[in-house]
């Protein structure tokens, strides 16, 4: 055996490098797919409701001002732990009337605050809206974000 490093050494190296890494980064991508559907998301919780209010946050787009679990804007308060923010971890009735009563003074008038527009939701929207928030609390987000206040 020769102490030379030959082409043939070179490509094995190289070809069984690769797909050594390959194969790893199918491996991880698997684990972190199921440890978000399986671990990381509340699916069995996932109700027609919480897919309407998917779809009040996004028509309103309110990812335009808001952040939820760290992403979209931030120059409204995060939403991501809104509904235990509100109480609804105690008082989910209360929660969502507090919600709606908020969302109707809306804009408050305050001179030199921002302020949120006034979207006209209808009661069924803003339960809808409110069960996704309230799905969203669920979801483990590893302690993010650091406060509660957001």
């Amino acid at each position: 055996m020769t102490e030379r490093f030959t082409k043939a050494a070179a490509r094995n190296i190289f070809y069984g490098g690769s797909l050594f890494f390959f194969a790893t980064f199918i491996a991880l991508t698997a684990l972190s797919h199921n440890y978000i559907v399986d671990t990381s998301t509340d699916k069995k919780t996932l109700t027609d409701a919480v897919v309407r209010g998917k779809h009040v946050w996004e028509k309103n787009a309110c990812i335009n001002c808001h952040t939820l679990l760290g992403e979209g804007a931030y120059f409204a308060p995060e939403l991501g732990n809104v509904w235990l923010r509100y109480g609804g971890d105690k008082d989910p009735e209360g929660a969502v009337l507090a919600l709606k009563t908020w969302m109707a003074a809306q804009p408050s008038g305050i001179e030199g605050r921002r302020q949120m527009p006034q979207f006209h939701l209808t009661d069924g929207e803003v339960e809808d809206l409110a069960a996704f928030l309230e799905w969203t609390s669920r979801i483990n987000t590893q302690n993010w974000p650091p406060k509660l206040s957001g």
